[in-house]
């Protein structure tokens, strides 16, 4: 099994070019499903759950040609209207090729998925909202069978917000017979780069972006071309590496406009960022102020962003709170952090931390995707050596970070 040494105490410095958005990536290739001719994907990340979602497509029929960067998809003769378990175990995203297949097929069985063990997060969102617009479903065997002649309009309200029901649904919505109005839809950025991919496709879809998105449902959707978003996490985590080891880091390939919360967390730990069209550049002099951070939906504070900025609170000045609002198992990394010395006391969904003057290099174990980056970042900031062990959920997430790392000053290795 592959780990990751780290060698603490060095400063990040230097440009690093931002990666496609896995959470935008995943969504859009489940959308060459809807459509029998070319989707062409540019600025695809090479990163493990994107490997996974070609393999699977593949594995339905979809003629996949891969590109530097890029990729495209077509499924125009389809033959296995299924997903199976061995690849929706390690990743939830699959659930995502349940919309569009009923919707252009009329049937679709999908293994219920794994993923990261963060918490709940179910699947009868998509069930509900898909029975609402006509699909009979059945869960068998560990999974979920859905038939449908041809999916109607409906107006569906979901009861929590949910990023995956939301996309899903709006794909099944653009090639159903009538209006689809989607209340309490989730609002993240990768929500609207799918629906610009749709839309590019021939699909009718309003508000993106909004809680309240509509779609007038077509005959048939055609190829187009479509870029991936940036990554936003990846952004907030260099970021923040930087400003956890003092460094001075210029994102390229980057949007500012979608790391609003973010870069207003950094500005309070001290750090001085500065924008310029698809750059941004942070520098930090001197030891980070702790912040408070509460998890909610966009456009709030990420989830994902959590157990990074947890990881500078441990070596800032100060204390500091963090309230984890979306998942209830997603502190998980607080006892590797401790065991790296960090001082932190859990309360429930709040974490109370205080901030020392550094940390010692331990091995640590990560659990989850980003609970993993958060050990890189304490790594870079304790003293001697770190080792991060199962770096397999980094792999799903981030592309090529020892290297991206390394290219910035670190010192950083990966390890069998």
């Amino acid at each position: 099994m592959q780990k990751l040494a780290i060698q603490g105490g060095f400063r990040l410095n230097g440009e690093v070019r931002i990666s496609g958005a896995k959470n935008a990536a995943l969504p859009i290739m489940c959308a060459s499903l809807l459509a029998a001719d070319d989707l062409h994907l540019d600025n695809l990340p090479d990163m493990h759950d994107v490997k996974t979602m070609v393999r699977l497509l593949q594995q339905m029929g979809v003629r996949v040609a891969e590109q530097v960067q890029g990729a495209t998809f077509n499924a125009a003769q389809l033959d296995k209207l299924e997903a199976p378990y061995d690849m929706v175990k390690t990743m939830r995203a699959a659930i995502l090729v349940l919309g569009p297949l009923v919707a252009r097929f009329g049937e679709a069985r999908v293994s219920l998925p794994g993923g990261c063990a963060i918490g709940s997060r179910p699947v009868d969102l998509h069930i509900k909202g898909l029975q609402a617009m006509g699909a009979e479903i059945h869960i068998e065997h560990g999974y979920i069978h859905a038939t449908a002649k041809r999916l109607h309009g409906a107006h569906i309200c979901f009861d929590l917000i949910s990023v995956t029901g939301t996309e899903n649904l709006m794909m099944a919505a653009a090639l159903a017979d009538g209006v689809t109005v989607l209340e309490n839809a989730a609002r993240e950025p990768e929500v609207v780069d799918l629906a610009n991919c749709l839309i590019a496709m021939g699909a009718k879809i309003e508000g993106a972006g909004t809680d309240k998105i509509t779609i007038i449902g077509v005959e048939k959707l055609h190829g187009a071309q479509h870029r991936v978003m940036p990554d936003r996490i990846e952004s907030g985590t260099f970021l923040v590496a930087a400003a956890a080891t003092g460094g001075r880091i210029t994102l390229t390939d980057a949007r500012a406009d979608i790391l609003d919360n973010v870069l207003d967390k950094l500005r309070e730990t001290g750090a001085r960022v500065e924008v310029a069209g698809d750059r941004i550049t942070l520098e930090m002099n001197g030891r980070p102020r702790a912040v408070n951070v509460r998890t909610a939906p966009y456009p709030a504070f990420p989830t994902d962003m959590q157990a990074q900025f947890m990881a500078l609170n441990t070596i800032a000045e100060g204390g500091s709170i963090v309230v984890e609002t979306i998942f209830e198992n997603r502190f998980m990394h607080v006892q590797e952090l401790q065991r790296l010395g960090a001082q932190i006391e859990i309360e429930g969904n709040t974490a109370v931390i205080n901030g020392c003057e550094h940390l010692e290099g331990a091995s640590v174990m990560a659990t989850d995707l980003r609970a993993s980056a958060s050990l890189v970042i304490a790594g870079m900031v304790a003293q001697g050596e770190t080792m991060v062990d199962r770096i397999y959920h980094l792999d799903r997430g981030y592309e090529h970070i020892e290297a991206k790392l390394s290219a910035l000053g670190a010192k950083i290795r990966r390890v069998s």
